[in-house]
């Protein structure tokens, strides 16, 4: 059985499942253990193991609820404990913790800065009470504001050295947390909270810490970041300015902006990212649908017609910038004609990238107590049809791209057994296609940016030739100085 005491350092290790905001918020939990005298480890050689949970849609409740099972028979092993954080160990707290006696210890969001005493409490054999959960709306000011004066606990917000979980050169940074939106489908406000924006010397100083940490892309994450600034005194006005101002870090060749809600989407913004030396020409846009009538169900703004105008916005300033985005169909009282036209915006946007979901109710949520619900298997039946259709769309995307130059950011190198890999500025990390090299002469290491000519594409990958480096990577900059 494992030991610890005073002369023993205490060991965790992070488990992280979800959305790339649940990275950022396990790094900042890392470093705070670090700060107070732990040590990271992997799971079978941890004291504690730390499970940071989704609570977002059915599948990602069940692949945490598998995760926790899974760790809590790791830790059996050599008498460590598990703890359950994150989104779902906010959301259902103590029902959680009464479900899954495999947990020594729910914990919620209010936790996070003192976690490090938590987790040595409950290695103590003193477990906390089990977290109960709240509407997270109702612990700050209506005004946004005044959000910013609150010392309520926001995941990811605090600036403490982050200990990073993953080496490599991309790294997620937090621009703001919660929404202030009320989509019928999601529940995410009622446990992420009401919006609030991060600093902009935080944001900015937590950059330039990551570029001297290797970092050479950016990729800015919230649940929604055109309402950056909104509580701040420049108003929304400021994510342009904090864009320009991410791009002229030293060490920082990339910015990507995610989660960008159409609506909001201003003029300004559309040019910055698209015009701008160091900032991705890519839209991550939640259209979610494009028929206005399942749109106003769904408690949002737009129309095929609107959505068709942003694209092609976009495309005027860049015309090979990327785009993307995710849908959801089968909605209470989506027709046949809502469904047509959903394809027809689908067919006419060209988008690089989609995600197809399937309607399900989600608990909490206003649509799930609609009348009009799409029977299941129609649901399903209706993502098979609409995914086949984005598969060609984006295979053929990729097509347009076969003869153009990309810049492509390196980030496996190739082996015995595999081609390297990279990606570039229209793909994002995991979310979208990536670029596969050729064999050639080009030396490609993991961090560098390189000049590369797109030879072919497979689906909405793309095959590319290495033509030359245009940034050495971080560590042969660093020996060459030397």
């Amino acid at each position: 059985m494992a030991v610890t005491s005073p002369a023993s350092p205490r060991r965790a290790a992070l488990l992280t499942l979800g959305c790339a905001r649940n990275e950022v918020d396990s790094e900042e939990l890392a470093g705070r253990l670090a700060g107070s005298g732990w040590e990271l480890a992997e799971a079978d050689e941890a004291d504690v193991i730390v499970v940071n949970t989704c609570g977002f849609v059915e599948q990602a409740k069940k692949d945490s609820i598998d995760t926790l099972l899974s760790a809590s028979d790791v830790a059996a092993n050599r008498g460590a404990k598990v703890v359950a954080v994150g989104c779902m160990a906010e959301r259902y707290g103590k029902e959680l913790a009464e479900s899954l006696p495999e947990a020594d210890a729910v914990l919620g969001f209010d936790a996070y800065p003192d976690l490090a005493e938590r987790l040595q409490d409950v290695l103590d054999g003193h477990a906390p009470v089990s977290h109960v959960p709240v509407d997270r709306r109702t612990l700050l000011p209506i005004a946004p504001v005044e959000r910013q004066a609150s010392e309520r606990a926001i995941p990811g917000h605090d600036w403490v050295p982050r200990a990073r979980l993953q080496d490599g050169p991309v790294a997620s940074l937090k621009l703001a947390s919660g929404c202030d939106r009320r989509c019928a489908f999601c529940a995410i406000p009622s446990f992420r909270g009401s919006f609030v924006s991060r600093a902009p010397e935080e944001v900015l100083a937590e950059a330039a810490w990551l570029a001297r940490e290797g970092v050479r892309e950016l990729v800015l994450v919230s649940e929604n970041s055109t309402s950056y600034g909104k509580d701040l005194p420049g108003g929304t006005r400021a994510l342009v300015g904090l864009l320009r101002d991410l791009a002229a870090i030293d060490g920082i060749e990339r910015v990507r902006v995610s989660y960008l809600q159409p609506a909001e989407t201003r003029p300004d913004l559309v040019e910055v990212i698209a015009t701008t030396d160091g900032i991705a020409p890519y839209f991550d846009l939640s259209f979610q649908h494009s028929s206005n009538a399942v749109l106003r169900r769904m408690r949002r703004f737009g129309s095929t017609e609107d959505f068709l105008s942003l694209c092609t916005r976009i495309r005027t300033l860049a015309p090979e910038a990327g785009i993307r985005s995710n849908v959801i169909v089968g909605f209470p009282g989506e027709t046949e004609e809502d469904l047509a036209e959903l394809e027809t915006f689908l067919t006419g946007a060209r988008m690089d990238a989609v995600g197809v979901f399937g309607y399900s109710d989600e608990d909490g949520t206003e649509a799930a107590g609609y009348d009009g619900k799409v029977d299941p298997e129609e649901v399903a039946a209706r993502v098979a049809r609409i995914t086949a259709l984005v598969d060609e769309l984006m295979a053929q995307r990729a097509e347009e791209r076969i003869g153009t130059e990309v810049v492509v950011l390196v980030e496996t190198e190739e082996s015995d057994t595999e081609d390297a890999v990279g990606r570039a500025a229209h793909q994002a990390p995991e979310v979208d296609g990536e670029c596969v090299f050729e064999a050639g002469d080009v030396e490609l290491v993991r961090g560098s940016f390189v000049r590369a000519e797109v030879v072919d594409s497979e689906g909405a990958d793309l095959v590319v030739r290495a033509l030359e480096v245009l940034v050495e990577a971080p560590g042969l900059v660093a020996a060459a100085g030397g």
